[in-house]
C-alpha cells in the first residue's frame, strides 16, 4: 500500500494509521505541512497544534469545567513522575467509569474529549543528580528523586491507558554537549529501553479490552544524527510498525530524517520553545504538534499574550508579544486584554479588574490570563493552519513578516507570582524563591523560627522576668 508521500506502508498498519497529511511542500515529513491527528474516542486535532502543559493532571489554574467551557485545548501532557511520589500511588487504584474510558483520564477528571500524552518525566525535566542506569530511569517526585525500571513504566502505561505514550529514553544529564562515547551509550540504551518497552506492551496487551491500545511515540533524543544513525535505521527498519509518531526531542535532528521513511509519522516536539519565533520555525522544520510550556510561566508572571498570525500590518516599530497586567497603567482601564478578542477573559472582563486581581493576590486574575493566553495560542495555531492552506510560500512570507513585526523577547511581569506548587519544582541547588517571605519578624528577632513562622513573643511576669 502507499501513502500519500510516496512510501510503502505495512498492510497491518492501514488500520492502525492516527496521522492523515493534508498537504506537504514535499513527502519526507522535513517541512510545514497540514494533518489531522485521529485518535479513537477522541475530537481530532487539525494540525499544526499545540498540547497543554498540566502539573499533577491539571492545566495550571484551570479546572476540567473550566477547560471545557473556556479553553479549545487539543491535546495535554502529563507527566508519570506527577503521580507515583508514594510506593503505592492511588493514580493505580482508580478504574474508569464505563467499559471504554481511560484511568488517566478518570483520575484527573479530564474531560473526555481531549487526547493525554504521557511521558515519565516532566518537559523540561529537573536534572536527576545522578542520572541514570543501564537499568533504570531517574524521575522527580513531590518527594524527592527516586528511580523506575522500564517494566513500572509499561505496567504504568498499560494500567493508565493514555491516549499516546512516549517511550522511554536516556536524557542529557548534566552536560549539554556530552563526549560522542557518552552520546552513543545514550543512543544505545534508548534503543534498549524502546525495545524491552515495546515488548512489554505487547505480552500485557487485553484482547478482550474495549479500550483502544495506547499510540506509541518513539522518542529522538538530542545527539548528532550521525551517532544516533543505527537507532532510527532501527526505528525504520525493525519497529516502525510498533510506532504511531514520533517524540523529538531536538528539532534540528528533524532535516536528517529525510533518508528514513518517517514522513507518514505525525511528530511531536519535547524542545521547548521560547517564543512565537520558536514555534514558527519548529513547524517549518515538519513538526506536527508542540509542547509549549511558556504559556504557564507568562500567566504565572501576570502578563497577557498579545501576538498574532499573520501579524498585523503596523508600521509603527517593533510590537510586543505581551502586555504586563502588573503596570499601573491598566488600574482604571475599562479595555479588554486584547482588543477583538473573542475569549471569556477579554469579553466578560477588562483590564483594570484583572489588575486588581494581581494586586490583591486572587487566584481569579491568573484563571483569566491562563485562559486569556491559551486562548491566543489556539487562534495562533488557527492562523498558522490557515496560510499553510494557501500554500508553503505564503507561509514561508507570513513568517518572515512576523519576525520583523514582533520583538523576539516576551515581557516579564513586575508583580509577585502565585503561591508556588507542583510546577514550581526547584531545579537547583540553592535556587532563589519565586516569591519573597511572606512573614518577616517586626521585631528584628534574629532568633526567629523557621520561615514563614514567628518565633513566640515572650511573656513577662510583674517582677520583670520572663516566664518560665
Amino acid at each position: 500500500m502507499t501513502q500519500d508521500d510516496g512510501s510503502c506502508e505495512h498492510p497491518d498498519m492501514a488500520s492502525r494509521r492516527i496521522f492523515k497529511i493534508l498537504s506537504a511542500a514535499v513527502g519526507d515529513g522535513t517541512s510545514a505541512r497540514l494533518g489531522q491527528l485521529a485518535l479513537p474516542g477522541r475530537k481530532v486535532v487539525e494540525t499544526p497544534n499545540f498540547t497543554s502543559v498540566a502539573s499533577r493532571g491539571a492545566v495550571p489554574h484551570l479546572t476540567p469545567d473550566n477547560v471545557t467551557r473556556h479553553t479549545d485545548l487539543s491535546s495535554t501532557y502529563m507527566a508519570l513522575e506527577d503521580f507515583i511520589e508514594k510506593p503505592k500511588a492511588a493514580i493505580y487504584e482508580i478504574e474508569g467509569e464505563g467499559e471504554e474510558s481511560r484511568p488517566l483520564h478518570a483520575f484527573t477528571a479530564f474531560p473526555q474529549e481531549i487526547p493525554t500524552i504521557l511521558a515519565a518525566r516532566r518537559c523540561p525535566a529537573v536534572t536527576a543528580p545522578s542520572g541514570n542506569t543501564s537499568k533504570l530511569l531517574a524521575i522527580f517526585t513531590s518527594t524527592g528523586f527516586r528511580s523506575i525500571s522500564i517494566a513500572e513504566y509499561a505496567e504504568a502505561a498499560r494500567k493508565l491507558k493514555p491516549d499516546v505514550v512516549v517511550g522511554p529514553a536516556d536524557l542529557l544529564h548534566s552536560s549539554q554537549a556530552p563526549a560522542a562515547k557518552k552520546q552513543l551509550r545514550m543512543t544505545e540504551r534508548t534503543e534498549d529501553w524502546l525495545d524491552q518497552f515495546l515488548g512489554l506492551l505487547k505480552a500485557g496487551t487485553q484482547t478482550d479490552s474495549k479500550v483502544p491500545e495506547s499510540c506509541i511515540f518513539a522518542p529522538l533524543i538530542p545527539v548528532e544524527w550521525k551517532i544516533q544513525w543505527t537507532y532510527l535505521r532501527h526505528l525504520a527498519e525493525e519497529v516502525l510498525d510498533d510506532i504511531s509518531g514520533l517524540a523529538v526531542y531536538d528539532v534540528n535532528l528533524i532535516p536528517e530524517l529525510s533518508a528514513f521513511k518517517f514522513g507518514h509519522l505525525p511528530k511531536l516536539s519535547l524542545d521547548p520553545p521560547g517564543n512565537p519565533q520558536d514555534i514558527l520555525r519548529q513547524i517549518s522544520l515538519g513538526i506536527d504538534i508542540c509542547l509549549v510550556p511558556f504559556v504557564n510561566n507568562v500567566s504565572d508572571a501576570g502578563v497577557a499574550l498579545t501576538f498574532s498570525f499573520p501579524a498585523p500590518k503596523i508600521a509603527t516599530g517593533i510590537q510586543p508579544l505581551g502586555t504586563n497586567m502588573w503596570s499601573l497603567e491598566h488600574q482604571t482601564s475599562l479595555a479588554p486584554l486584547v482588543e477583538s478578542c473573542t475569549c471569556y477573559a477579554c469579553q466578560k472582563h477588562h483590564r483594570a479588574f484583572v489588575n486588581h486581581l494581581l494586586n490583591a493576590k486572587e487566584m481569579l486574575g491568573w484563571t483569566l490570563l491562563q485562559i486569556h493566553n491559551h486562548h491566543v495560542l489556539t487562534e495562533f495555531f488557527k492562523g498558522i493552519r490557515e496560510a499553510l492552506a494557501q500554500g508553503p510560500e505564503e507561509f514561508e512570507a507570513l513568517v518572515q513578516e512576523f519576525a520583523t513585526v514582533y520583538d523576539s523577547e516576551i515581557p516579564a511581569g513586575t508583580g509577585e507570582r502565585p503561591r508556588a506548587r507542583g510546577y514550581h519544582f526547584k531545579s537547583e541547588h540553592h535556587q532563589e524563591k519565586y516569591n519573597p517571605r511572606t512573614w518577616q519578624d517586626l521585631n528584628n528577632n534574629s532568633n526567629s523560627g523557621a520561615e514563614g513562622t514567628e518565633k513566640p513573643h515572650e511573656v513577662a511576669r510583674p517582677d520583670g522576668q520572663p516566664l518560665a
